[in-house]
């Protein structure tokens, strides 16, 4: 079990910090990209406990910088970072397309477990139509589906790409992709912004045959290719969520939908390629009909960019996201390079500013992802240094999807602390008993309160460790190490499932006077009651018709969070902790 141990430890401890509170709820990621080492493997061929420790090197950076999510590049181009039946082992892993790593590994289980143990989600990034970096089809391994069916592929600037029109290759894509969810412990799974290709001077895409034999609508060629995409996104988040209805589906486009120019809903920029008219991808639409549970567009230009403003953009995703999750990923890669399209980049307060300006919105902009993994870990200019001791300097929860699960977990069924000197050690048992929906508590969160301060779960600065068991309902224990003799502490631990709702906290109130201090408590007597005695069967999921979804409901706060169960009262009397910390 690895305890993430943020940053304000030394305020709570001592000097007490007076800027406003970091959210609590906030996605923080990166992204691990694979497809020509760009991140991840450092070295091609290496042997299992090689890239191991690379990849514990990037998550150990990421931890420090306080990020909370990870999206990590498993299938780059029609191959396979985990073991598969379906595609080759991928050239960037092991050397070469086809061969598998050494000792009979695979690295996915790692991949997840790792992040699970960083506190991170983890979510698989895929490259739905990417099948080739080259043109040189002797090196594919024979596994790679050109080998089976070249006629699915269609040759365009120097690469290999999927045909979307067909519905054999759309089926392939939804078959390796679900083949993961299934087997492996994921949180969710994500897109990039290749759909069909960027334009390239000279270069046409031929899809003539297929737009003649698989139109029965008799659309327009555009409009076509966008139902061909939109085809596929809606069919997987069907698959998704009958399969596992706790693994999101996230897609991470180019920037500009539409410039208003071009379309009156579009944004006021000046973008050479949207993603709508050029790649086909009608991300708007997505969000609208409810096929997507987060977006995440790559905004990776500067706040000084005149052609496509940050500041602009941004606001117009903010009215463009329908209720889903809304993260901005920032192009933190661009301050290694010597670019002179967009110098604001070499300033390092350009990031924190980013960030600032996504936190204008806190209604709308539930986080940020960073492209990528190695920028942050490289700390370009400073700026994650800037983060992690400004706006990121308190841990942060990553936010709940009320649309896919609203209830929260049962609380820990006993506390028990243990205080002798500057260290108390506080234990506790988990409830077994799952929630009316079946789940249990995934990790804990340990709050600590000094005299004067407000206590409840809704300030991040007073997180002082968040805790994931390997395996669920299993006992935990954190030692405190900075509570200092005499003081006065008010411990509160809550449980958190898997997507992020959060049980009411059971309390434990220390006076510190004594030389040994040992204290148990309960949930409160108000706190919820299982309504079942066992853990239910997955709830079971219909076919999605074509209708648009229904709008989600807001996410409740913990004290606002829907009974799963009977209550029962039970009086209590109000001491001195209570009069020490202001309960009532």
């Amino acid at each position: 079990m690895r305890a993430q141990v943020p940053p304000t430890l030394g305020a709570i401890a001592g000097e007490e910090d007076l800027r406003p509170a970091p959210p609590k709820r906030e996605l923080r990621g990166f992204w691990v990209a694979t497809v020509a080492n760009i991140d991840w493997p450092s070295q091609r061929g290496a042997a299992p406990e090689h890239y191991r420790r690379d990849y514990r090197r990037l998550l150990d950076a990421g931890q420090r910088a306080g990020l909370n999510a990870v999206f990590v590049q498993i299938r780059p181009a029609s191959d396979a970072f985990y073991k598969s039946d379906l595609e080759p082992w991928s050239k960037y892993l092991t050397g070469r397309q086809g061969k598998p790593p050494g000792e009979g590994d695979d690295p996915l289980p790692f991949l997840i477990a790792e992040a699970h143990r960083h506190n991170m989600e983890f979510h698989a990034w895929f490259n739905p139509y990417r099948a080739t970096m080259d043109t040189v089809t002797r090196s594919l391994a024979p596994l790679h589906p050109y080998k089976r069916h070249p006629d699915w592929f269609i040759k365009y600037a120097g690469q290999y790409l999927y045909n979307p029109g067909l519905p054999d290759v759309r089926n392939h894509i939804k078959r390796v992709i679900m083949d993961v969810v299934r087997r492996y412990d994921i949180d969710g799974v994500h897109f990039d912004d290749y759909f069909y290709p960027y334009p390239e001077p000279g270069q046409v895409f031929h899809d003539e045959q297929a737009f003649q034999s698989q139109n029965p609508d008799n659309l327009g060629l555009a409009d076509w290719r966008r139902q061909n995409v939109n085809t596929l996104i809606h069919d997987l988040h069907d698959s998704i969520r009958t399969a596992k209805r706790w693994v999101k589906f996230g897609i991470s486009p180019f920037g500009v939908w539409m410039n208003k120019s071009a379309d009156p809903l579009g944004s006021d920029t000046r973008a050479g390629q949207p993603s709508y008219s050029n790649l086909y991808a009608d991300s708007r639409l997505w969000l609208k009909e409810g096929w997507v549970d987060y977006i995440l567009p790559q905004l990776y230009w500067s706040t000084k960019f005149r052609l496509v403003p940050y500041a602009t953009l941004l606001e117009w995703w903010t009215r463009n996201h329908f209720n889903r999750h809304l993260y901005i990923g920032h192009g933190t890669y661009r301050m290694l390079e010597s670019t002179r399209s967009d110098t604001a980049w070499r300033n390092p307060r350009e990031l924190p500013r980013q960030v600032r300006l996504n936190r204008d919105y806190p209604a709308d902009v539930q986080g940020s992802v960073f492209f990528s993994a190695k920028s942050v870990a490289n700390n370009p200019l400073h700026t994650t240094d800037s983060l992690r001791e400004d706006a990121y300097r308190a841990p942060a929860l990553v936010p709940v999807m009320p649309w896919l699960d609203s209830l929260a977990p049962r609380p820990v069924r006993e506390m028990v602390l243990r205080r002798k000197g500057s260290t108390a050690t506080l234990t506790w048992q988990p409830d077994p008993t799952p929630a009316a929906d079946g789940d249990l508590a995934a990790y804990y969160v340990l709050y600590r309160f000094e005299r004067g301060q407000v206590m409840g779960p809704n300030d991040p600065r007073r997180i002082l460790t968040v805790q994931r068991p390997t395996l669920l309902a299993q006992p935990g224990t954190f030692a405190d190490t900075t509570a200092l003799p005499g003081v006065a502490y008010a411990y509160y631990l809550t449980a958190v499932d898997r997507l992020h709702n959060e049980s009411v906290p059971v309390r434990i109130f220390s006076e510190g006077k004594f030389e040994v201090e040992v204290l148990a408590a309960a949930p409160p007597a108000n706190a919820p009651a299982p309504a079942v005695a066992a853990r239910p069967a997955p709830r079971p999921q219909p076919p999605v018709a074509t209708a648009p979804r229904s709008e989600p409901r807001p996410a409740p706060s913990v004290s606002e969070a829907p009974a799963k169960v009977k209550v029962k009262e039970k009086p209590r009397r109000r001491g001195f902790f209570a009069r020490l910390f202001g309960l009532k």
